[in-house]
């Protein structure tokens, strides 16, 4: 079980919220499908989606994240050995019943939101109570983009999401994990300062902590960890555009620099538009981007 330990004050000090697991696996699903947009970043879309083959079986959710990649969610109350296999195999399904789910996100979500579908980086994320080490150092070798994520209720009214483990498959890999395995190719040549600056950007939200991972989409690179964190435009002729999950409210708005977008139509996702133009402003933006990765 995690380490985690909460504590509810009281007048006389303190009292510990001891975790526990749910009474069965159902609670679960019931509780992430109805909030699954902001719990995980994905739009759910159907709830055990059967699927039709020799074996047979049922996808416990499936849905779309933020950047378009199809998603697929298993549960499980406490910990299964089973749960990572079970995915994969309904990700290769899925993987070769395109348009099944093309069919899925159109009924659900329309025509546009369908032709967006990213099948470059489909998702597995699992959600059980814990795991083993083994499933961690598991997902590292199947080259497939998968979420390993553990709950934990407290007391009556709290659920807990804690991600023990997040790769991604080698289309959108990290350049960390990249640099761990060796196969990253030669960067390109940079042209100018907004090239460059744009590369420093991306070493540093790469950097910022521990699952990061990049999905590259035509207008945008998106960072995340279980959700999108931050995503950056390509660079523009005098400056690079990032957007964050920051709440605009929360922070000091300085013009030129950071700008409210909540009402505004932009690329990727996020509330809160950096203006960088120099080494300078990334060093200034810092603070927001560790702020925008803590609550993703």
């Amino acid at each position: 079980m995690s380490g985690l330990k909460l504590f509810h004050t009281t007048k006389s000090g303190v009292a510990e919220v001891a975790p526990r697991l749910a009474d069965v696996e159902a609670d679960v699903q019931r509780i992430v499908e109805a909030n699954m947009e902001t719990m995980l970043g994905v739009t759910f879309l159907a709830s055990e989606y059967v699927i039709d083959c020799v074996d047979g079986g049922r996808i416990d959710s499936l849905g779309v994240d933020e950047n378009g990649a199809p998603v697929i969610v298993e549960y499980k109350r406490g910990t299964d050995a089973g749960v990572i296999n079970q995915g994969l195999y309904y990700m290769a399904w899925l993987n070769a019943h395109r348009r099944a789910f093309d069919s899925l996100v159109r009924d659900r979500l329309g025509v546009p939101a369908a032709a967006q579908v990213l099948w470059r980086a489909p998702r597995l994320i699992c959600v059980a109570g814990d795991f083993t080490r083994y499933d961690a150092h598991a997902v590292r070798e199947h080259h497939r983009s998968i979420d390993l994520v553990r709950y934990q209720y407290f007391g009556n009214d709290l659920i807990g999401l804690e991600t023990v483990a997040s790769v991604t498959g080698r289309p959108g890999a990290s350049r960390r994990a990249c640099r761990r395995t060796g196969v990253l190719p030669a960067p390109a040549k940079s042209t100018g300062a907004m090239p460059e600056l744009a590369e420093a950007v991306d070493e540093v939200l790469l950097d910022l902590g521990e699952g990061v991972t990049r999905v590259q989409r035509k207008q945008y690179a998106a960072y995340q960890r279980l959700r999108n964190f931050a995503c950056v435009i390509p660079p523009q002729q005098t400056k690079v555009l990032v957007y964050l999950k920051a709440d605009p409210e929360g922070v000091d708005l300085v013009p030129g620099f950071t700008r409210d977008v909540k009402r505004v139509g932009h690329h990727g996702t996020g509330d809160l538009e950096v203006q960088l133009r120099t080494e300078r402003d990334l060093e200034r933006a810092l603070d927001l981007f560790r702020l925008s990765y803590a609550a993703a």
